[in-house]
């Protein structure tokens, strides 16, 4: 497997970029620090508009304090037990203030943002975190029957938990609909570098291939920042459970150094050959939109 970058442009206006997913010709952006939804052209990448989810003063422009932010980190496309489309966004969970999320519906963009009370889902993934592991959402994605939620335990090798749930369960127990759905666990090995863990930072699902990415962070701790040291593209496999990984890098071999939030495939480009936009996120509220090319050997 090979993960090779095309290009990278800075996202203008987009602080902290945390998650994308492509909706027809719209990109839809998450920022871990934004009160809004971010749109860009799928295609040119230039931003096309924001859907604001709630207000809230910036104490820069578009960011909110590190104390105050949702940290929106989780973002899937998906169908609310209503029938609309959408996209579910959710906290980390890794504060108190971090365990709320919205449905933002896609089918009718007038539509405002519904808000979400996320601490009973997280109530109930909490025990299954390996000791002393501190809830730390970081990406989600959905296939027809599951929500897959993805753990990163930052510093350690051993904690890169996947949370499996009943899609259409779990999305009745948030409209409070249904009692509490099942939650399964899967533990998965990721790279290091310089003997730092990768944790993960995004997923996607096309072609019933389950595509993820992972960052390296140079710290221990779920809220503070680290130096980031480069970004991994994985091929995860379910069944077995194993995930495969390409450090991400330029054409010429240079290892990337940045900090990998999200991906999504913007295209087949051949046989087991993919494009793909991943954001990415500077920690200093910078944001660039990054296209690259997956191939699997």
């Amino acid at each position: 497997m090979t993960a090779t970058i095309l290009s990278e442009v800075a996202i203008p206006g987009l602080p902290s970029a945390s998650g994308v997913e492509i909706i027809g010709p719209t990109a839809y952006v998450i920022g871990d620090d934004s009160a809004a939804l971010h749109c860009l052209d799928a295609v040119t990448l230039v931003p096309t508009g924001r859907r604001q989810l709630f207000d809230h003063p910036a104490d820069g422009p578009f960011r909110i304090s590190k104390p105050d932010k949702p940290d929106l980190e989780c973002m899937a496309a998906l169908r609310w037990p209503d029938g609309r489309t959408g996209l579910l966004l959710l906290g980390s969970g890794s504060r108190p203030n971090r365990q709320r999320g919205w449905f933002v519906p896609t089918d009718a963009p007038e539509a405002a943002p519904e808000p979400l009370d996320l601490a009973p889902l997280y109530a109930l993934l909490a025990p299954h975190l390996p000791a002393a592991a501190v809830l730390n959402l970081e990406a989600a994605a959905t296939s027809e029957t599951e929500l897959l939620l993805f753990q990163r335990t930052v510093g350690r090798a051993d904690a890169a938990l996947l949370f499996r749930l009943p899609l259409a369960a779990t999305l009745a127990f948030l409209s409070g609909a249904a009692g509490a759905p099942a939650v399964g666990t899967l533990l998965f090995e990721l790279p290091a570098i310089a003997g730092c863990p990768a944790g993960f930072s995004g997923a996607t699902l096309v072609d019933d291939l389950l595509f993820v990415t992972a960052s390296v962070e140079n710290t221990a701790d779920a809220v503070l920042d680290g130096a980031v040291l480069g970004s991994f593209i994985g091929l995860v496999n379910l069944d077995a459970p194993r995930a495969a990984f390409a450090r991400l890098a330029w054409h010429d071999g240079r290892a990337y150094l940045g900090k990998v939030e999200g991906l999504a495939v913007r295209r087949a480009v051949g046989a087991r050959h993919w494009e793909v936009l991943l954001v990415t996120d500077d920690d200093a509220g910078g944001s660039t939109a990054v296209v690259a090319e997956i191939e699997l050997n």
